[in-house]
């Protein structure tokens, strides 16, 4: 579980899925609030007309032995951080701050360590994803084959299907997806799963069935006016994923992909003038 000075509102959220109604409503409660209080369970029973079976049951589905530890850890996160609701481009800001602190809260960075360990030992990297995600995988193309990654961004169905039957256990498959729910990019997650491949799913979900045919389930941040756009760009939290990774891959034998990455920008300057001729723009 999250260090307890960091929030835990954004783990809330990603179990919100899986939750019966009653957690949900316990849920909705926590994630609401922005005041301390009596939270007792007799007393939040009371407040918002659950039992306190759900209750108990609502604090171990977000990963607690029993909400006596969920309040303890919600209360210490609570005093941390007091959330303004402002207007105007302080609301744009204050919303990406927002996500920026929820990703850094769900970051795993073991996790991490070991989606590049899957890189390193694999031959060919599939990115996929669909609208929003379809620019975040754009992005993570651009970015890893500069530095000497054999890797390919999808953004098309037609193509995730067709891919599907390439994909190998010398392959390595991303899927983004802020729902969780973009159906052709789950469909290659589940083929390349059953042609051997490792398999990373980058969503904002977080659902048992994903642990079926996805090696790593990385949750970020979730906000709701992610899936809309309306205030955010949606690709944000996805991207900060994306560098952590990035970061981490160089940290790798780092002299060598930065002189990869230096070969590729000097590449990206290179005119030319006619066939035969080459100069420096």
């Amino acid at each position: 579980m999250a260090e307890s000075n960091k929030s835990i509102v954004p783990v809330i959220e990603t179990k919100y899925d899986s939750m019966t109604q009653s957690e949900k409503r316990i849920a909705d409660f926590f994630i609401t609030n922005r005041e301390d209080g009596d939270f007792t369970i007799k007393e939040l029973s009371g407040r918002i007309f659950v039992s306190e079976a759900s209750i108990s049951r609502f604090a171990k589905k977000c990963g607690f032995d029993g909400y006596r530890e969920f309040l303890y850890r919600y209360k210490e996160s609570l005093r941390e951080s007091k959330e303004e609701i402002a207007l105007s481009t302080k609301t744009v800001m204050d919303t990406y701050q927002d996500l920026l602190n929820r990703t850094c809260c769900l970051m795993d960075e073991a996790q991490i360590a070991r989606i590049v360990q899957y890189m390193d030992h694999c031959k060919r990297v599939i990115a996929c994803g669909i609208g929003s995600s379809g620019l975040a995988v754009s992005e993570m193309e651009s970015r890893f084959m500069r530095i000497g990654v054999d890797i390919d961004s999808l953004q098309d169905a037609d193509r995730m299907k067709m891919q599907a039957i390439f994909v190998d256990a010398e392959s390595l498959v991303f899927g983004f997806s802020i729902s969780g729910q973009t159906g052709p990019v789950l469909y290659l997650l589940k083929e390349a799963h059953n042609r051997g491949a490792k398999t990373v799913f980058i969503t904002t979900r977080d659902r048992n069935c994903y642990r079926e045919f996805c090696d790593e389930v990385v949750l970020t941040a979730y906000s709701k006016f992610l899936e809309t756009g309306s205030t955010v760009s949606p690709q944000f939290p996805l991207l900060l994923m994306i560098d952590a990774i990035y970061n981490e891959y160089v940290s790798q034998d780092r002299n060598r992909k930065m002189a990869l990455h230096g070969d590729t920008q000097r590449a990206l300057y290179t005119r030319v003038d006619a066939p035969g001729r080459l100069s420096e723009t």
